[in-house]
């Protein structure tokens, strides 16, 4: 792919054009002309220039195909899926996760990584992105040549920019080191809060789909929200909507620990203080193994000591879900993210103890299916979003087509 500058002005017919074919498998071009209103002739107009541009592929009619056809046989075309690659990236504190796709969204190679949360500063991390990026392409044998839109997710509020403020132990400098200014190789770049992102993917493909009015919660290391109300994604001046450092002040919740988080703490001060049996299950796991997932797995197993620290658990997200529900006032509350895949006892008891005496409806509190990939489909559905908006401004040369 060769990216050229953006026009100044280009047909309309291009655009209504390529954003059918972007919908559809093959299709003819009185199948365009349907879609799009446009006359026969500037349909066929528009086709032609797209398949000049490299972005519509011209298929074999039917008779070529060997299929029987009366009459004239109808010029068929699709979308050039492989013209370009989209990239998506999960830069988390703790991993890093980089899928590439074709036009189509479908996958041509994923690379995940475990990252030194410790040690990694962020020229560090922007050269450990950078080279997961690299890697990912070499294995869909493509380069960044080949790359039209690029999205990253952090865990940090991004502005409209793509940098995030200032923190005050300068945790957002390390987690988006600048990226928009290391991804400037790449025509379309995106990055935005990894929160916001799995709200995208759970209204496209998650626990969100059809909903205009939702909140996904990211709840395994630390809380953070994507907010979606009358069906846009809210960001704020620096695009700290989601952010959930303000639960420092709320009673019963008391900072922004994920729920992983808080059920090994719950576990290690409850075992120093001697409060399991010295044959408990609780008791028995070495430090490093009371993860919040070997406690949600010790429950689901019928565990006592497990199952209460679950249904505190339980307790603590119920209050999170009706604070954000007075505020926001959503349809239904996803719980997002790689805990998902065990919080369903969580999730039930939360239920069980949401206030009775909601002003407003209590949210339809649901479980995510996308699991540990949800930040990363956000991030590929939404440089597919951007490509799609963008792909004529980045494709067409300065002189007009046609």
């Amino acid at each position: 792919m060769n990216p050229l500058a953006i026009a100044p002005s280009r047909p309309a017919r291009l655009d209504s054009v390529l954003t059918f074919a972007w919908d559809s498998g093959e299709f003819t071009a009185s199948d365009a002309m349907a879609a799009t209103g446009l006359t026969r002739s500037t349909t066929i107009e528009a086709l032609d220039e797209l398949v000049e541009l490299g972005l519509l592929v011209e298929l074999p009619n039917a008779r070529e195909a060997g299929e029987y056809s009366k009459g004239r046989p109808a010029r068929r075309f699709s979308l050039a899926r492989d013209a370009a690659v989209l990239v998506g990236v999960d830069a988390g504190e703790r991993h890093i996760t980089v899928r590439v796709a074709d036009l189509r969204s479908q996958p041509l190679s994923t690379l995940s990584i475990e990252v030194d949360s410790d040690a990694d500063a962020a020229d560090v991390r922007s050269r450990l992105v950078v080279n997961a990026i690299e890697t990912a392409l070499e294995e869909a044998h493509r380069s960044r040549d080949d790359v039209l839109s690029l999205c990253i997710g952090v865990p940090a509020p991004v502005g409209s920019d793509g940098r995030s403020p200032r923190h005050p132990q300068n945790y957002w400098a390390r987690t988006n080191p600048s990226f928009v200014d290391a991804m400037s190789w790449a025509p379309i770049v995106r990055i935005d809060n990894d929160a916001s992102l799995a709200a995208v993917a759970e209204g496209s493909v998650g626990g969100a789909v059809g909903s205009e009015n939702y909140i996904a919660l990211l709840a395994g290391e630390r809380l953070g929200a994507g907010v979606v109300v009358d069906g846009r994604l809210l960001r704020g001046a620096h695009g700290g909507v989601g952010e959930m450092v303000a639960f420092a002040n709320v009673v019963g919740v008391g900072g922004s620990d994920g729920i992983g988080t808080r059920l090994t703490r719950w576990a290690i001060n409850a075992r120093a203080h001697d409060e399991y049996a010295a044959d408990a299950p609780l008791a028995r796991l070495a430090v490093d193994e009371l993860t919040g997932r070997a406690i949600l797995d010790l429950a689901a197993a019928g565990d006592p000591d497990a199952v209460a620290l679950i249904e505190r658990a339980g307790v603590l997200l119920s209050r999170i879900v009706s604070v954000m529900a007075g505020m926001f006032d959503p349809a239904h509350f996803v719980v997002s993210g790689a805990i998902s895949a065990g919080i369903a006892p969580v999730v039930e008891s939360a239920r069980q103890h949401l206030p009775k005496d909601m002003h407003l409806p209590a949210p339809e509190l649901v479980i995510s299916p996308l699991g540990g990939d949800v930040v990363v489909l956000g991030a590929l559905a939404a440089a597919s979003t951007a490509a799609r908006d963008r792909v004529l401004d980045v494709w067409v040369e300065r002189t007009p087509v046609g």
